[in-house]
């Protein structure tokens, strides 16, 4: 689709084809994953799995960056809110995410003091206007996010605010993928890569996937139209046996990524393994900020020691976040799991599988 105009990626002609291609394609049974939360929301809120061919099962991946978040890094969250003087400020979707044994709301409600921001600028601003308090920004993202954090570190460097740190939980998603490939109990045979990612990182860090894996790849947007193409163009490659990365959302990702961004991140940001919810430790694929801006990283300057983590009974949201079960097949979803009152991470973030599933779905309530 090369036509400039966006109401292209929505028409319901183009989108009837584009679905009678698929149903031509899928010759063989295949399981597909979108990676990323917000194609969850789109291929949930247009119904996209309802006009999917019987050889075709979409699985949702650990594309939410919330929902990846590990007990353990939340613990910690909570342990800082609950020292003398810290104030703590974050995305709105991490206030409600629980952790092992509480949350930031609940802390919020017990008089801690933790603040909704809507960039880690807002937090530095808050910062120098309260000398007093010592700042903690929870850096929580993949590559989309980190380098905004790393330019907002800088910020904080170049302006000598002795007040503001990052508690970064930031993580990378290509090796996360060569986890979830790996996986003989998920066995997935294509992933629909995520496009803001991959604005900033490109078309490279996926190819072993391909090479390694056999496994292929399109990177895509999030018009209902975006995801058909990759699905089809997925659909194409697994059923003549062929792997390769392609980009099916050229008007947005180039095959180098953003270089300034991925710099950026680089300065500032150096890789260390990271805990993600249902996939556990994973080598290098988180970033930890680098010594010469150790006064920024929250771990050195507000040292805790969170309890050990724990988690919740009957909570599936790590086994949804692998693909190897779906959000109405957990036991607790749309009862004692809902929007109002999550029980799991997967339910609280805006590209929250579950939350997808809950809100444009009736899979699984009564």
């Amino acid at each position: 689709m090369t036509e400039s105009s966006g109401a292209v990626f929505r028409d319901p002609e183009l989108a009837r084809r584009l679905i009678e291609k698929i149903h031509e394609a899928a010759t063989i049974p295949m399981k597909i994953m979108e990676v990323c939360g917000t194609h969850t929301v789109a291929i949930a809120r247009n119904g996209l799995r309802d006009v999917m061919p019987k050889n075709i099962k979409l699985l949702s991946g650990p594309g939410c960056p919330v929902c990846v978040t590990a007990n353990r890094d939340i613990d910690t969250a909570i342990e800082m809110a609950r020292q003398p003087g810290v104030v703590i400020t974050t995305f709105g979707d991490m206030i409600k995410v629980p952790g092992s044994y509480s949350s930031l709301s609940r802390e919020k409600a017990d008089g801690r003091n933790i603040r909704i921001v809507y960039s880690p600028l807002d937090a530095i601003d808050f910062a120098e206007q309260h000398p007093e308090s010592m700042v903690v920004f929870l850096g929580v993202g993949f590559e989309t996010t980190a380098p905004a954090i790393a330019a907002a570190i800088e910020t904080a460097h170049r302006k000598d605010i002795t007040n503001f740190a990052v508690l970064s939980m930031h993580k990378t998603v290509p090796a996360a993928l060569g986890a979830i490939v790996n996986d003989p109990e998920v066995a997935v045979q294509g992933l629909i890569l995520p496009g803001h990612v991959s604005t900033i990182i490109g078309l490279e860090p996926y190819r072993f996937l391909a090479e390694d894996y056999h496994v292929p790849g399109v990177i895509t947007g999030f018009e209902p139209n975006d995801v058909l193409s990759g699905i089809l163009m997925l659909a194409r490659q697994i059923a003549a046996g062929d792997a390769s990365i392609q980009i099916a959302y050229n008007r947005n990702v180039h095959a180098e990524g953003n270089p300034t961004a991925r710099a950026k991140m680089d300065e500032v940001f150096e890789p260390t393994d990271a805990e993600w919810r249902g996939l556990g430790v994973i080598p290098g694929t988180g970033l930890k900020i680098r010594a010469e801006f150790a006064r920024f990283d929250a771990i050195e300057r507000v040292p805790v020691t969170p309890p050990e983590p724990r988690e919740i009974p009957g909570c599936q949201c790590g086994d949804v976040l692998r693909g190897v079960v779906l959000p109405f097949e957990c036991r607790l979803f749309a009862k004692a799991c809902t929007p109002e009152h999550p029980i799991g991470p997967c339910m609280v973030s805006s590209e929250g599988s579950c939350a997808a599933y809950y809100r444009y779905t009736d899979f699984g309530k009564e």
